[in-house]
């Protein structure tokens, strides 16, 4: 848990009853005093979209995805792709307005302290501009670092908690908004923000969706039409049948050699639909906390958790 808000004054976890404090000896007094056991480091980011439109020429940059893209069907920015354009079809208020922000988050975690022998972990969560023209949004001007989380270890489904804050000013910026000067215009407008997506590497994949990656069925994409084999002698699983994406007339389907000795004609697997998302988590309780056994007792199939994300999602659910 957060000691924050509520909480603020509590002193151990709601949860497993750990305390908040860990106590610190000075050599020379032999006093103790209590410090928190971990810190979370969090920087507010509603302030932050707001400064970018303080000025005049970060302003105009904001809106350069509507007014100067490119509209030939090359695909050069993240407005040119799909879920752009799915999303836009959402909720019409959003997209009807260019200054509107849209977001995507990065996580992963790394050991700061470089190649001394510790075992220690370190996440920082950055969130990137996508209203930006592509030789600017991924400049490390332009990068917001959201939050560093200390772990010693990996934090699992535990970074549901650590994102808390983030989630409710994200909350907050989709509906109803923030009110917002554009020094371009000279003129104050409801600033939204929505997080249209999030990019990781496959474990980090887990950690923010939920849906797990390991196992028969740790393939997002095939879900529950994901074609595995257990290898025994290696002890791992592998995963074939990769070229039922390709179309029903390619060759490749009926080389046999180049795969397991076997024709392909099924076709590709069907994507969860976001209803169908729904319908699985909605009613998915998390049991977080240390002692809880890892996987939360009424979920169905690969899903480890609800994810955070979740809550975002309400009112928005597609295909």
């Amino acid at each position: 848990m957060l000691f924050w808000k509520d909480n603020e004054k509590a002193d151990n976890c709601f949860v497993c009853r750990s305390s908040r404090w860990k106590s610190v000896g000075a050599a020379s007094t032999n006093a103790r005093s209590k410090i928190p056991a971990k810190v979370l480091r969090y920087f507010p980011l509603k302030i932050r979209l707001q400064r970018i439109f303080m000025c005049s020429e970060t302003a105009v940059a904001m809106r350069w995805h509507a007014n100067e893209r490119s509209n030939d069907g090359n695909l050069r920015h993240p407005a040119d792709g799909e879920a752009w354009k799915d999303f836009d079809r959402l909720p019409p208020d959003f997209s009807r307005y260019p200054s509107n922000v849209r977001l995507g988050l990065s996580s992963d975690g790394f050991n700061p302290f470089q190649t001394m022998s510790i075992s220690y972990s370190t996440w920082p969560v950055m969130l990137m501009n996508y209203n930006l023209s592509p030789w600017i949004c991924m400049k490390p001007e332009y990068i917001m670092l959201s939050m560093i989380i200390p772990s010693p270890s990996s934090l699992g489904n535990y970074i549901d908690v650590y994102l808390q804050p983030l989630i409710i000013e994200l909350k907050e910026l989709s509906e109803p908004g923030i009110e917002t000067y554009d020094a371009e215009t000279k003129q104050t407008f409801l600033m939204r923000a929505a997080l249209l997506w999030t990019i990781s590497d496959f474990p980090t994949l887990a950690m923010l969706s939920g849906w797990s990656t390991k196992g028969k069925l740790s393939c997002p994409t095939c879900n529950y039409d994901t074609f595995s084999q257990y290898l025994k002698h290696s002890c791992k699983m592998c995963y074939l049948g990769h070229w039922r994406f390709l179309p029903p007339d390619h060759p490749l389907r009926k080389d046999k050699k180049s795969f397991d000795g076997k024709e392909e004609h099924k076709p590709a697997p069907t994507p969860l639909s976001g209803t169908e998302v729904y319908e699985e988590l909605h009613k998915l309780n998390n049991d977080f906390g240390k002692g809880k056994k890892k996987r939360t007792r009424n979920n169905k199939g690969p899903w480890k958790k609800r994810s955070i994300f979740f809550n975002c999602l309400i009112g928005h659910i597609t295909s």
